[in-house]
């Protein structure tokens, strides 16, 4: 039998026809064009250069339909409570905390935000543990406050078996009332354990408490009797929203500048009606 020949000599040694058409070179998925090769890679250049980042797109589309949507997405999650964040103007924050699909509902504007980075406290806690809620005393003293405590308790309160948290406690969730504000902290339970002072069992003299982080503080605007809307059961009376903040803001810079062009034709006006006297020696040095 005589040797096969290799593909690299039958190449070569095939005459080449000039009037014939370039053959497209195959691969795994086919015949590979030239001409689709350039427009695929046009498409993907396309494509990269207008990527956009979904993640920070509205979930919600229209105000008119949040409310709807928000409690349909709570069922079909099998959940209870909800907690939206509703940002205006990349400047303003808001927080809706709704108990669906019955009610109630607030609206709190958030101010002094303060992530963990940003603070770089040294404190941290696990992953999954319960959190202890203490509240101030203030909540016991009007019905909103008292209706407000029963909803954070509801919310941020975690089961004692629950299937995804640790059966311990670790830190805790400081919720007080500063001038009408609702402040919020969390902090580390920090228990040493060395063997010489190790703690008896519900002995909490010698543990510590260190901040983890996050800040914020929450202002109530309103509270609604149903999820996301219904009758207004409590409105803030000394809410001011930020765009009057920010036109009371502007006002005062207007009048500041308004003070400095009044100013300044007073002075005007002044030297024109106290017009200075000749000097004597003006001219003594002409000659």
């Amino acid at each position: 039998m005589g040797k096969k020949r290799k593909h690299s000599e039958t190449v070569a040694s095939a005459p080449a026809k000039k009037d014939a058409p370039e053959r497209p070179q195959r691969t795994i998925l086919g015949w590979k064009d030239k001409n689709n090769t350039n427009n695929n890679e046009a498409q993907v250049t396309e494509s990269t250069v207008g990527f956009k980042n979904k993640e920070k797109d509205n979930k919600v589309e229209s105000k008119e339909s949040k409310g709807a949507t928000l409690n349909e997405l709570v069922e079909l999650k099998s959940c209870s409570s909800c907690l939206f964040f509703e940002c205006r103007k990349q400047k303003d924050l808001y927080l809706w905390m709704a108990k669906c699909p019955n009610g109630p509902s607030v609206k709190f504007l958030v101010n002094a935000v303060h992530t963990m980075e940003e603070l770089k406290l040294t404190g941290n806690h696990l992953q999954g543990s319960r959190p202890i809620l203490t509240f101030s005393s203030n909540f016991d003293k009007n019905a909103h406050w008292k209706l407000l405590k029963e909803m954070i308790t509801q919310i941020f309160g975690v089961p004692k078996e629950h299937r995804k948290s640790k059966p311990y406690h670790d830190h805790v969730f400081v919720f007080s009332i500063v001038d009408d504000h609702i402040w919020f902290r969390n902090y580390q339970i920090s228990v040493p354990h060395n063997e010489s002072i190790k703690i008896a069992r519900g002995g909490l003299e010698n543990s510590t408490l260190i901040e983890v982080g996050p800040r914020f503080c929450l202002n109530p605007i309103k509270i609604f009797g149903g999820s996301f809307g219904g009758p207004t059961l409590y409105e803030n009376p000394f809410y001011i929203s930020p765009n009057q903040i920010r036109a009371i803001e502007k006002k005062k810079k207007a009048g500041k500048y308004a003070k400095k062009v009044k100013a300044k034709t007073r002075r005007k006006v002044h030297e024109l009606s106290n017009p200075l006297e000749p000097d004597e020696f003006a001219d003594m040095w002409k000659e």
